[in-house]
Formats: structure tokens, sequence, C-alpha cells
């Protein structure tokens, strides 16, 4: 990461996908048509229990591989020589939290992984030593966040980290040494909100948030800094520093100001003239780059609207890129996830949206591609569904790139339309300033395999669609952006997918809001919500916001509503669920994680509380050792098999017994558990684990009525 420890689209409100092994970037024809026979129910432990192995890469000089895989029932890296990827061996040995991030040092002798504590996001950055097997906290200071800046081959032994131990709002840069600890101050901070490195850990510019809501860069000047330009509110996320080449002569800019759709432009550096425009798209802003990994110049430029598609810059990589695309096919879209320095070896992965993701081997001079790391081979067999990229318009004439996934046997001639309506499952996405892609999303998938179609829009706020349908979200929490998904559930009942009294609304963050804002603005629209860490109450939302969200903090209020005014204040009082509780009269699910930094419990509380006291029946899932989303597969399983049982009851879909789903999970459920079909009988039976973790034994303990 070479800008920013934090920026507003990544981490405002967004939860992790507890369904997605990997990024997942649309076909638009179906395969041929699902067969007639009763599907086969699959597991939760095969859709959310651990994968076999993920997150696969190899080392900067090529000489090892690692992947992440269970080592005692917890997520932990393993690394291999090359030529021996068999002989792969932990180095790792977390023994409570899933290791989710992790990358090879350039010194060929240390992988870095990135843990926090029970979900408090207040990350750590530890070396491991592929040698002796040591492990050295490189970032030991308790309630601070620590993020990769940089890795640079240029200084090999060494980490560019940004920490916020001094001040907790803002981020220090420290060149870390990987093998001993020892930091070196590089940049203070006190006001701004991200740095721009090159290769030596130089620092040429920062960026500064505005009080409109926009954000201005600055260049380097002596020991202090002047300005360089300025980015409105409007194009506050549509453009951003992307980095420097190698030589840092080249800076590589994704600019949306005079123009709608965000485009990568290149700046001769130090700066002399206009920026040249290297790539853009009519339906969408650039999203994603291929880099060399020693010259640092940028090959190819990801756009993605309802596929992803790759647009090559440097003519050498066509070659490799049509090389991999002829050895996989068109099922799936390309990821390159890892190169050597050498850039002689690529780990590609292959991303359906009804099978399980793999990662190849390319060999560069060979051109062969060899598939090396299938995530999750049990679900091979499985009836997973094609995902079908549709356009849906809003009732003020916009258009929602979308995506729709059918329950096996419904759709005989794949027309992407069902015989007979059946139930469905709206699933905004969270943020809101994300969006949904195509691939293979187990959370879908497990809701199509029980009988339910399943929706998921990008409603305006969704990032990558141009900042005219970005912005169209400001300050539509609860209006116009909860329209979109009215109009989409419309535009489902219409087409015969569903019809109206079968469809539930289910998402996580902005997705859970979208889930408050449903039962409450439209209650009789949907038929019942799961609701995973949304805030119910926006003026405590932004009140409690972690500290290091003050770089951003004037983007989130000028996109919401500013509590530190009247006006504000209204708008955010009225689009809150919480103030319209006693309107909800149909059954709610709520999960939660007590160590949210986020969403705090206190969001789910609230509107807990309200239900009970207008004896609202409201079903409420807490667990003591996660934060924002569920990173422990025990505790995924666990909300599932809860969430299963809700659906059924409400929507008449397929249910698997809780059964012994909740072993292994800290999962405690403070109010509705009669409601919940076999729930009382598996809580007593499971004895659900104790919180590890000293934020997790700190965190608030649940009471019978929150």
């Amino acid at each position: 990461m070479n800008l920013k420890p934090l920026t507003l689209a990544t981490l405002a409100f967004v939860v992790a996908g507890c369904g997605r092994d990997a990024a997942a970037p649309v076909e638009t024809a179906a395969p041929a048509a699902p067969p007639a026979t009763e599907p086969v129910l699959v597991s939760r432990d095969v859709m959310f229990g651990n994968p076999e192995r993920t997150a696969a890469k190899i080392s900067p000089d090529g000489k090892h591989v690692g992947y992440v895989a269970p080592l005692d029932g917890v997520l932990n890296v393993y690394v291999a020589p090359f030529a021996s990827p068999e002989a792969a061996k932990p180095v790792t040995n977390d023994k409570v939290r899933p290791i989710r991030t992790y990358e090879f040092a350039y010194d060929g002798q240390h992988v870095l992984y990135l843990q926090d504590t029970g979900g408090d996001e207040n990350f750590h950055i530890h070396a491991a030593n592929l040698t002796t097997g040591e492990v050295r906290d490189l970032t030991p200071f308790a309630g601070a966040r620590a993020e990769i800046q940089k890795l640079s081959h240029r200084r090999p032994g060494e980490v560019l980290v940004a920490l916020n131990d001094r001040n907790p709002q803002y981020f220090d840069l420290y060149a870390v040494e990987i093998a001993t600890g020892k930091r070196t101050l590089v940049q203070k901070n006190d006001e701004f909100g991200a740095f721009v490195t090159d290769d030596a850990f130089n620092v040429h510019l920062a960026e500064r948030p505005t009080e409109a809501g926009g954000k201005e860069f600055l260049l380097r000047d002596g020991d202090g800094w002047k300005p360089w330009q300025e980015v409105p509110q409007a194009d506050a996320l549509t453009t951003n520093v992307h980095g420097f080449n190698g030589a840092a002569d080249t800076l590589y800019v994704v600019d949306s100001r005079g123009r709608d759709k965000a485009a990568l432009f290149a700046y001769a550096w130090p700066l002399a003239g206009e920026p040249k425009l290297l790539v853009e798209d009519a339906r969408v802003d650039v999203e994603g780059t291929v880099t060399h990994p020693e010259t640092g110049v940028v090959q190819a430029a990801g756009v993605n609207y309802l596929r992803q598609e790759w647009k090559p810059i440097d003519p050498a990589i066509e070659k490799d890129l049509a090389a991999i695309r002829a050895a996989l096919g068109d099922a799936g879209d390309l990821v390159i996830e890892d190169r050597t320095l050498a850039d002689d070896r690529w780990v590609v992965g292959f991303n359906r949206s009804d099978a399980g993701y793999r990662y190849h081997l390319y060999d560069r001079a060979s051109g062969k591609v060899s598939e090396w790391i299938e995530t999750r081979p049990a679900l091979r067999g499985a009836p997973l569904q094609f995902q079908h990229g549709v356009e849906i318009a809003t009732r003020d004439g916009k258009t929602m790139a979308s995506f729709l996934v059918l329950p096996p046997g419904s759709d005989a001639n794949a027309d992407g339309k069902p015989e007979k309506p059946v139930p469905m499952v709206l699933l905004p996405h969270g943020g809101p300033w994300g969006r949904d892609y195509w691939g293979l999303d187990r959370e879908v998938q497990w809701l199509a395999n029980r009988g339910y179609a399943v929706l998921q829009p990008n409603f305006r706020a969704s990032t990558g669609f141009g900042k005219d349908f970005l912005n169209a979200g400001n300050m539509q929490w609860g209006k116009a952006m909860h329209d979109d998904l009215v109009d989409a559930t419309d535009w489902a009942i219409a087409q015969g997918i569903t019809s109206k009294d079968q469809v539930a609304i289910m998402g996580g963050s902005y997705g859970g809001y979208s889930v408050l804002a449903g039962l409450t603005f439209t209650p009789e629209t949907f038929a019942c919500g799961v609701d995973i860490v949304g805030p119910s109450n926006l003026i405590t939302l932004l009140s409690t916001v972690p500290p290091y969200w003050a770089s951003f903090y004037k983007q989130l209020t000028s996109r919401m509503g500013d509590p530190a005014t009247e006006e504000g204040k209204a708008i955010l009082v009225a689009a809150s669920p919480l103030t319209h509780a006693d309107k909800i009269v149909k059954p709610l699910l709520i999960g939660q994680g007590a160590n949210d930094p986020r969403v705090k419990q206190a969001e789910s509380d609230q509107i807990v509380t309200a239900m009970q006291a207008k004896n609202i029946p409201v079903t409420y899932v807490l667990f003591p050792d996660e934060g924002h989303g569920f990173a422990r597969p025990e505790n995924n399983k666990a909300f599932y098999a809860v969430a299963e049982q809700f659906l059924a009851k409400c929507l008449g879909g397929r249910a698997e017994p809780i059964g012994d789903d909740l072993a292994g999970s800290t999962i405690t459920v403070p109010t509705g558990a009669a409601d919940i079909a076999g729930l009382e009988q598996a809580l007593a039976a499971a004895k659900p684990a104790e919180p590890a973790g000293a934020d997790a034994d700190a965190a608030a303990k649940p009471s019978p009525t929150p």
C-alpha cells in the first residue's frame, strides 16, 4: 500500500464478506441448464468452514511459495520451496484468529503478516523467520494500528510502516528493520491522511482533508510542504494518487476531475507539463492495475462493469494475458495475484461464479499455465449456480449494474428467469462506498442452495460507476438509496423472479443499515430481515468512529449529514432506523461483534432495546470475540446456522438442522433464541467457547435485555 493506510471508500462501513475467499471482481451467458433432480444440501461446514488452502503467493526471489491453510483449525501461513510445494510447513502459529493478510519480505528470510485482537482492527505487523521459526511483533504497541505502507527491493531488510501509536488520529511513517524491530522515524504526522513514497522510502506527496469534504495534494518542499492540487468533494472518492514507478520519474493518478468516469493518467516527475491519459472507459472507472514488479511501470489497468477486463498499456504484457486466457478459457475472470521480482513466474487466480477459486502458476518463458491450488475442493460437484449480470432501472432513470443467482433446478432453460416465482433474498452490499462484483460468493451460493434467488443491486453511492452515480447517494441514506433497493425488488417481482410476499432483505454494515431501513421506512416491503453489524443510529455512529478516521471524517459528514449543524443533525435523525423502530412489524435477526470499532455494539443494542420496549420480537446474536464481521469460521457457521433457520421460517426455504454447528463458537443470544428452531437446545448442548484474547475478555458482557 503506497498511498495511505486508510481511505473512506475502503474502510467506511464496509464489512468483509464472510463468504468470500478471494477478491471476486460477469459473464453474460449462462452454462448448461441445471439438473431437474433435488439438489444436494451443501453443508455449512463446506460453505463457511476453513478453506483447504488460499491466499497463494510466490516470494520475490522465486525460491518459495506460500499460502494460508488451517493449523489446528486456525488459518496460518505455510511456506515451501518453489521446487517442492508439497513440502510446505507452517511458519506461523496463531491459535485464536485466522491470519488473512501476509507478504513475503524482499530479504528472502521473512514473511510479514497482520493480526488484530478479537476483531478490534488494531493490527500489528509480525515478522516470521523462514529458517528459525521465530516470530517478532514489529509494532508491539497496545491500542495502536499498523499498516504496511511499502515493501521495496531497494530496501530489502526493512518495511515502511504507518503507525498511530503517538497520535491516535494520524499515522507516522517508520522504516522498521525486519530482523530486529528497530524503527527509524521517516515522517511525523499530525495533519495528513496519506503519504506517497517511492521505492527508496522517500516521501514525495501528502494528502490532507479540506473542510468542504474534499482533499488537497501537497508536494514536499524541503522540510515542509507546498500545495499542488485540490480535489473537490465531488471527486474525492474517485480521484487518488496511485503511486510512482520504480525510477520515481512517473507518477500515476486515477482522476475524475473534468469527467464522470475516473481514468488513469501519468505525470512526468518532477512535475512537468500535462498528464498523459493512459486508460479510460465510458462505462466505469479505472479500477486496479497490473504493475511490473521491478520497474513499477503500470502495464495494464482494470475496468469492471459486469465482468473484469484488463486493458494493456505495455504491449509486452498483452502476450502474457493472451496466453493465460487461452489456457484458462472464458468461464472466469483473471486475477494477477503475484509475480517474482525477475518477472519469470506469476501466480494467477481464476475466479468463476459457479466453481471454487483456483490458483495457477504461469511460467513466462514457456507460456505454460499449471493449476496449483483449489481453495475448496469440497465444493467440486456441488450444485453451484451461475451468477447473471443484469441491469435494473431506478425510478429516476439511473441504471444499476446488478447480479442475480437463482436456486438450483428453478431455471430449466438457463435464461436467467425461474419457471415460477421463488423466494428471494435482497443482498445489498456494505460501504455504502463499495460495490458488488461477479464471482464466487459462498454466502450467495448458500442462499441459492437453500432455495432462494439472490439479488445484489449496485445502488447509487456504489463505487466504480462514475462520480455522478456515486454522488447521487449524498445525503440519501434512507431516501433515494433505499428507493433503489425497493426498485430492485419491484423489478424482480415484475420479471417473475419472485412474488411480493416472498422477499427478505439481508446485509452487513451499510447492508445491515439497509435491512433496518427496509423494516422501518418500508415496513411492508420485506417479509423479514437479517442485519449483520448494521448501524441503527447515525448520530451515535458518527460520534463513535475510530480516532484514525479523522482524516476523512469531513468526507463522511459531507455525504451523510453533519451532526454539528442543526440541518445535518435533522437529516441524520430522520435517516436513523432507531427513530422509526416502532414501525417494525416483520421478523428481524441481528448479528453483532462486541469489539466492532466501526459500528459499535451499542448500535445493535439500541435497536433491540427499542423493539423490546414496544414488545416487537427480535433475535439478537452477539459474539464477544468478533468485530466488524465474523472472522472465525466457528462463528461464521454458528451465525449462518441461526440465519438459515430464521429464513426458512420466514420464506419457507430448505434448512439444515443446527446440529453441532455451534461447537467452538463463542455465540451468545441475549434475546430471541426461542424464536429460532432448535437454537435453545443447540446452545445448551454446545456450551459456547470462552473468547480468547485480552480485548475479547474485556468486551462488555451481554445482558438478557441489552
